[in-house]
């Protein structure tokens, strides 16, 4: 086998690379690459491959082949060209992972991922996806038995949750199977499966087979963790993962962590009829949130039967497979809370032991985070990572932006760094909380000088219509510069309305330039003008529409 080099012409961009590599693996070349900058392709040719063979793959490829060069006689061959197996090795096979491929196989690249477990990570197979399915269903039975409409009849009969559970996992089998097994086969890279490690800063352990490549990602997600509480372990606990398997509804359930994840799935079996009770170490439930929107969503979901406790203090729990108690410090006294299940909702930790980072010269953080710079790439140079295994926020779509970034950095030498400006994130409670941008908090231990617009959702005709006013738009802009900094809605309808948000957020929008945009009359949306209208005046005070 030899490493040669075919001019190609006729090539425009990273999709031409990738049609090239394929059509030349087709017509039997190995180790494919291909670069329309520099206008060549190139690959391993085996003995018995024929140069017409290859030619005549690129010309039905809508190319025109060139001349063919042994890379003895260019010297040195550049990053991609060396005796690595691969040009990109992924650790994990995950949303972050899946997009540094698609982006890495679009240039050209040689490309494996490497996965231990199930393909596809956290967000379709224990995540996002399973989550949401069944968050829609409970809200559905919840509705069927609370609505204001007169003269509409509903009700809610029994909950049959072993056929819920079984649907959902028919919904995960078809997302797995079309939005990343399927993938692996149109793009042509390939998986791996088993334990990765480094063995040396420049060389992976596969389950004791040896891989090399020319830059590594390290891609590897993260996993629930649960705080050291006494007598946890003993007494067993549910995380965001195991909750969504159980086939038997709890009578009663303690969620411990009133965040993003314990708040969803806490409402979700609420919803479904068991007995919640919530806490939190901090003062509020979604701590993180504007402490109006906190405020709000927890008397929701008290109206809904929940028991809210923050902040609390959790001491020891007792009990075992037929019960538990949760004792608890909350306002200054111990008391003790008897439930069927107890669901941790505190955290995630990064799957990064047993990675062989410290023999790589990767450094983590006391978290076991990966430490990146801006350009995702690690305290070893030719290793980058991406997605919840570093410490950027732990969305699916940040996970898939960052790797895509890291792809383009390690392969073609680009130097992009990350922006998560206006970055958006939502809660799928029922109504959902979505905010974008800074809180006020945020804002003004930046320094910044903030004015704020804090609109009940009373004031939203939509909201209005729908007999759901419980609800907020907070709107936190730049006193001296009337820009656009951060958005809070807790809305029916907010996950979708932030998107706005976040775009006016990325462009630097005003105040009044927001206020001064059209936005359709009956959306949850059209808070985001009456928001920024209440900055000056009292909007109660104008008819429908009224600019």
């Amino acid at each position: 086998m030899k490493d040669v080099r075919m001019e190609v012409g006729g090539m425009t961009c990273d999709s031409c690379n990738l049609h090239v590599s394929r059509a030349l693996e087709r017509a039997g070349a190995r180790r494919t690459t291909a670069d329309w900058r520099a206008g060549e392709a190139r690959f391993s040719l085996e003995g018995d491959t024929s140069v017409e063979s290859l030619a005549e793959a690129v010309r039905e490829a809508g190319y025109e082949p060139g001349a063919l060069h042994p890379l003895e006689e260019d010297g040195a061959a550049g990053p991609r060209s060396g005796p690595a197996d691969y040009d990109l090795l992924v650790i994990g096979a995950g949303s972050a992972a899946f997009a540094a491929a698609i982006r890495a196989r679009d240039q050209g690249a040689r490309v494996a991922l490497v996965e231990q477990g199930t393909v596809g990570g956290t967000c379709v197979n224990v995540g996002c996806v399973p989550s949401k399915a069944l968050l829609r269903a409970a809200e559905s039975y919840w509705r069927a038995g609370h609505h204001d409409f007169a003269g509409v009849d509903t009700s809610a009969g029994a909950v049959d949750l072993a056929a819920l559970i079984a649907q959902k996992d028919d919904l995960v089998d078809h997302m797995r199977r079309e939005k990343y097994l399927e993938l692996i086969d149109a793009y042509g890279f390939e998986v791996i499966p088993g334990h990765a490690s480094f063995t040396s800063p420049d060389t992976v352990s596969v389950d004791g087979r040896t891989v090399t490549a020319n830059a590594y990602l390290v891609a590897a997600g993260a996993s629930p963790a649960a705080p050291p509480i006494e007598g946890l372990d003993r007494a067993g606990y549910l995380t965001s993962t195991t909750a969504l398997e159980l086939t038997e509804l709890p009578g009663s359930m303690a969620v411990i962590g009133a965040n993003a994840i314990g708040l969803e799935l806490g409402q979700l079996f609420l919803h479904l009829g068991t007995d919640v009770v919530f806490f939190d170490v901090l003062d509020r439930v979604a701590p993180f949130e504007e402490p109006e929107v906190s405020e709000a969503l927890a008397g929701i979901l008290r109206d809904q039967g929940a028991e809210i406790h923050a902040p609390a203090r959790i001491l020891r729990v007792t009990g075992g497979r037929d019960g538990r108690v949760v004792h608890a410090e909350v306002d200054g006294v111990e008391r003790e809370f008897p439930v069927e299940q107890i669901l941790v909702a505190t955290g995630r930790r990064p799957n990064t032991a047993g990675l062989g980072l410290e023999t790589a010269g990767v450094d983590v953080d006391p978290r076991g985070a990966v430490v990146v710079d801006d350009h995702l790439r690690t305290t070893n140079p030719r290793v980058f990572a991406a997605g919840d295994c570093t410490s950027a926020p732990q969305f699916v779509y940040v996970a898939a932006y960052q790797g895509s970034l890291a792809a383009d950095n390690a392969i073609s030498g680009a130097s992009g760094t990350v922006d998560l400006r206006g970055l958006p994130r939502v809660t799928f409670t029922s109504p959902p909380v979505a905010s974008a941008g800074l809180t006020e908090g945020q804002a003004r231990a930046l320094g910044r000088q903030v004015k704020t617009s804090i609109l009940p959702l009373s004031a939203v005709p939509r909201a209005i219509v729908n007999r759901e006013t419980r609800g907020l738009v907070k709107m936190v802009a730049d006193a001296t510069t009337d820009e656009i900094l951060g958005v809070s809605i807790l809305a029916e309808g907010a996950g979708e309305a932030i998107q706005a948000a976040v775009l006016a957020i990325r462009v630097r929008m005003t105040v009044r330039e927001l206020a001064d945009t059209f936005h359709p009359y009956l959306t949850i949306a059209e808070g985001l003008k009456l928001a920024a209208q209440a900055f000056t005046r009292d909007v109660a005070m104008l008819s429908c529409c009224a600019a």
